[in-house]
């Protein structure tokens, strides 16, 4: 039987394809769960099997947003320690994170879901690093959220065995043992990942950072990932105090401490890379290393500016993250397209740093290939998975601006008028298709709340 068909056309479309390719009016067809035919004019008449024609006079069509750096839990934590930098953010809010259980992290991870596929994400990826004794099935229940909601999701199994007790940041009761951290995570590995090109789940190994696990936990959990064919996710040179730690602790600087442990390569993806040198984005581009790049976070926390057009120059893949919301309490990725822009052009790069396609590309493509999935999702071009966007750029805010990418980029949050995620609808004129909204920010307030209490009582 032939497959169901989903016409889009008289819109805008960035493809975002290897040529930047964009049509001022044009036509998007999907076909099942693939993108069957992108280009100029109206869609052919004739096609069979049409279930739904869109018009999308006023539009952009883009490659739905992928996003590369994410910790779903903090949602329930938002809007405190408002004026600290990485090391007593941490240290602030970890005895706060110890106390999370099941349903806690359960109602986060629809809170950070629901957020970001409202903005467009099609795609996005949860490190979830804080595991306390007894606390339930924090990974099972974070695959069924991102499962219910309809979005393309790779859950990072993050670890830390490094406590207070051994010079790290985190209080030893968060902490795993080296060896549970590595079965549990081999476990989640085996439950839950996917390997298969349309996969809608994806597991990588991710210990938290070199200041809260060990090397042997590094070097054992970057065997594990290539022995299971996955990849591996960690934070690296997020801060001049990172630069400090591993100088002390290691005698040598992140990059050169990572490449020790086996922790460089095309499998390997780290979040933040702000405070890199010459030979450090050397390193990273040789082996292929790609970086998530979350602009606002490093703002928040007064991290510093990424160099991400050297980065980019040197062939270094990267994407763009939210990260925590408790360090980017929008929990919006759309929003991080313009920031990566701003944020970016007040460095040495000057308005020359990034423009408005370059910033589509790092939440698309750039993102895609963060991930390894660029070969399937990433832009719109026929036989890619039907992960795509619809944002209205008619309205107040946008339609004064002739340049639509620019629209989308330079302008407010667009709204989003239909999101497919493997060719199914996950949003319809800025409302979830798959969840209940307003039932959804009830559960994370109370959820907010109660962890507070708990925390509170010590």
């Amino acid at each position: 039987m032939a497959a169901s068909r989903i016409v889009i056309e008289n819109c805008a479309i960035a493809t975002v394809d290897a040529d930047d390719t964009e049509y001022a009016s044009g036509h998007v067809v999907v076909a099942g769960n693939r993108i069957e035919a992108v280009g100029a004019g109206a869609a052919p008449r004739d096609l069979d099997g049409v279930v739904r024609r869109i018009d999308g006079t006023g539009h952009l069509a883009t490659p739905g947003l992928v996003n590369t750096h994410h910790h779903f839990y903090q949602w329930i934590t938002r809007g405190l320690a408002q004026d600290h930098s990485l090391f007593d953010w941490l240290v602030a809010l970890y005895p706060t994170w110890a106390r999370i259980d099941e349903e806690m992290v359960h109602a986060a991870a629809q809170g950070s879901l629901a957020m970001m596929a409202r903005g467009g994400v099609t795609t996005a990826m949860d490190h979830h690093y804080v595991h306390p004794r007894g606390a339930g099935d924090l990974s099972g229940t974070i695959v069924a959220a991102a499962a219910a909601m309809g979005i393309r999701f790779t859950l990072a199994r993050g670890s830390m065995d490094r406590g207070t007790s051994a010079g790290g940041l985190p209080p030893d009761f968060a902490v795993e043992t080296l060896d549970g951290a590595l079965a549990a995570t081999e476990e989640t590995i085996d439950r839950h990942h996917d390997a298969s090109p349309d996969a809608m789940t994806r597991i990588a190994v991710a210990p938290c950072s070199p200041f809260s696990v060990s090397t042997e936990l590094l070097r054992q959990a970057a065997g594990l990932a290539r022995r299971k064919g996955v990849r591996l996710h960690t934070h690296g040179s997020e801060t001049v105090e990172e630069e400090k730690f591993c100088r002390e602790l290691f005698g040598m600087g992140p990059t050169e401490y990572f490449e020790s442990t086996g922790w460089l390569g095309e499998d390997v993806w780290m979040a933040h890379c702000v405070h890199m040198n010459d030979s450090d984005i050397a390193a990273f581009a040789r082996t292929g290393t790609g970086v998530a790049h979350c602009p606002s976070s490093n703002a928040r926390l007064a991290a510093g500016i990424a160099r991400v057009p050297d980065m980019l120059a040197a062939g270094v893949p990267v994407g763009l993250g939210v990260d925590g919301t408790a360090s980017n309490e929008s929990g919006e990725l759309h929003t991080e397209l313009r920031n990566a822009l701003l944020i970016n052009r007040l460095g040495g790069h000057r308005e020359k740093a990034l423009n408005a396609r370059q910033a589509l590309r790092l939440g698309t493509h750039g993102g895609a290939r963060v991930l390894g999935r660029a070969d399937h999702i990433g832009s719109l071009e026929p036989g890619k998975l039907a992960d795509l966007v619809l944002w209205r750029i008619d309205g107040i805010g946008h339609a004064s601006i002739a340049d639509p990418v620019a629209a989308l980029v330079l302008g407010p949050p667009a709204p989003v008028t239909l999101s497919l995620v493997d060719g199914r609808p996950v949003v319809e004129d800025g409302r979830l298709t798959t969840a209940d909204e307003d039932a959804i920010a009830r559960t994370t307030r109370d959820q907010a709340r109660r962890l507070a209490r708990i925390a509170a009582a010590g």
